[in-house]
């Protein structure tokens, strides 16, 4: 960043984030393989640097701080997703327990259509059809308005819809059966 100024501290951050987001983004997208996830990342690392910026100036090396602060963002998500990947195969064995034969390609379809939706669509459809909580149950489970649930499960069935065919995700909702037994 240079030699310490008596800069505004505003525009010392502004300056900092012009010249490492790009770095941060690309080593938030190495760590953990989502370019999606990367610029989020980023930001919210920023968004914590600037929340301690007094901290993170008088630090000797502010860019070596912020990689770390990356780091511990991305390894947080990497566990996550670790978690609920154990949990959908959790879920999914679980299933297959109680199914004499079960349609091993459709149950493969329906998590890898499952796995596209974004998490607030895949949570309502998971929440509402497979775990039969009431509206305003996935709403407090998830800290959701009930019309949030309602809108992002609809949006979602009607995705599902697309991927796999009506039948298939009209087979979900009608078949609850199948999710729980």
């Amino acid at each position: 960043m240079g030699p310490r100024t008596a800069q505004d501290p505003a525009a010392e951050f502004h300056e900092f984030f012009e010249l490492h987001y790009a770095e941060l983004a690309r080593l938030a997208h190495l760590l953990t393989g989502e370019a999606d996830a990367a610029d989020d990342l980023a930001a919210d690392a920023l968004l914590a640097l600037w929340h301690r910026w007094d901290r993170v100036r008088a630090a000797d090396h502010p860019a070596a701080y912020a990689r770390g602060v990356v780091a511990n963002l991305a390894r947080s998500r990497i566990r996550s997703a670790v978690r609920e990947r154990r949990r959908i195969a959790l879920f999914w064995s679980q299933r297959g327990e109680h199914t004499d034969e079960p349609d091993v390609p459709a149950v493969v379809d329906v998590q890898g259509a499952l796995r596209r939706l974004p998490f607030r669509k895949r949570a309502c459809v998971v929440l509402r059809h497979a775990f039969d909580l009431s509206e305003r149950d996935t709403a407090l489970t998830l800290g959701i308005s009930v019309g949030t649930v309602k809108s992002q499960t609809s949006r979602a069935m009607a995705q599902l819809e697309q991927m796999l065919g009506s039948r298939a995700a009209s087979h979900l909702v009608g078949g609850r059966e199948q999710w729980t037994s």
